[in-house]
């Protein structure tokens, strides 16, 4: 089948089609949450849960959907058309994988990665009884374990989470905005998801004394299933505009924290011909320059006469 290209007919629809179309800097990335075609009382409530961390940028859907995500994956690329999101969670209950995440993304509408998360106790928003952070809360990550660091598949899945989580990109931070954490420990085959939040309080200096209160949702997942993208195309979908990259700079670099250093190339200076202030009482005579020619020492001072 030919690709149709669309022609706007009228101004609002010229402004629908911009919006979508590619740009230099992408707009936050927005999830998809829907229930598969069985689903348990815990599912339900844990995908409420993910759903009121991930508001604004989030469409929860309370129908039910009657698709297997690995199996067929046509209804999640309508849908992620339709509304414009580019990640999406999958919650679903059988009796062979019961209470079943599947947090996932998609490239030009197509899936790129899915990752199937077993969960095996949960701890709800409502049944923590303490004070939630604001709605659309930045939040920090942590990510804790080795296997985060060796094991390819839980490094994909920590990219997946980052993106999923990540919020908008703001241009700075202030210090009383920084009260939502979001810390994930790998270990034992398990992923540990918890939820805090951040207090301040006094220290009798300048910087505070913080506390993380737990603030849930609380997980425990196991992982299952996978559907990784092949290298070629994960970097095809990394691949950053030319626009966009800085341009490099001779003798100049930057480290992990992004302070700049540079390194400076300065000719050997001759002291013997560095001049001073101009005065009066300094000025070499003749007989002194072409002594100090032909000798090679450095220039005397003349002496100054009353």
């Amino acid at each position: 089948s030919e690709a149709i290209d669309l022609v706007p007919l009228t101004k609002r629809s010229k402004r629908f089609l911009e919006n979508r179309g590619p740009k230099l800097t992408e707009d936050v990335k927005s999830a998809m949450i829907m229930k598969g075609g069985n689903t348990s009382q815990m599912v339900t409530q844990a995908l409420k849960d993910i759903y009121s961390l991930k508001k604004p940028n989030a469409v929860l859907y309370k129908k039910k959907n009657i698709t297997r995500p690995f199996e067929d994956s046509t209804s999640l690329e309508f849908f992620s058309k339709k509304t414009d999101c580019s990640l999406f969670l999958f919650g679903s209950h059988n009796k062979k994988r019961p209470n079943n995440f599947i947090f996932g993304r998609l490239f030009d509408f197509h899936v790129l990665d899915m990752i199937e998360l077993g969960i095996e106790k949960y701890v709800s928003l409502s049944e923590i009884k303490t004070n939630k952070c604001p709605e659309g809360t930045k939040p920090m990550l942590v990510f804790a374990g080795e296997p985060f660091e060796t094991d390819h598949e839980y490094k994909r899945l920590k990219n997946l989470l980052i993106d999923f989580f990540r919020g908008p990109t703001v241009p700075a931070v202030r210090l009383s905005g920084l009260e939502h954490v979001l810390h994930f420990t790998a270990l034992d085959g398990k992923i540990f998801m918890r939820s805090y939040r951040c207090l301040l309080k006094k220290s009798g200096c300048r910087t505070p004394r913080i506390e993380l209160e737990e603030i849930g949702p609380s997980f425990d997942f196991v992982l299952r299933r996978t559907h990784l993208a092949s290298e070629d195309l994960y970097k095809l979908a990394h691949k950053q505009p030319k626009a966009l990259k800085p341009k490099k700079k001779k003798n100049i670099s930057h480290d992990a924290f992004g302070t700049r250093f540079g390194r400076v190339h300065m000719q050997k200076q001759d002291l013997s011909k560095l001049r001073t202030r101009k005065m009066k009482g300094l000025r070499k005579r003749k007989g002194e320059v072409a002594a100090e020619e032909q000798d090679g020492q450095a220039p005397k001072v003349a002496k100054v006469e009353s």
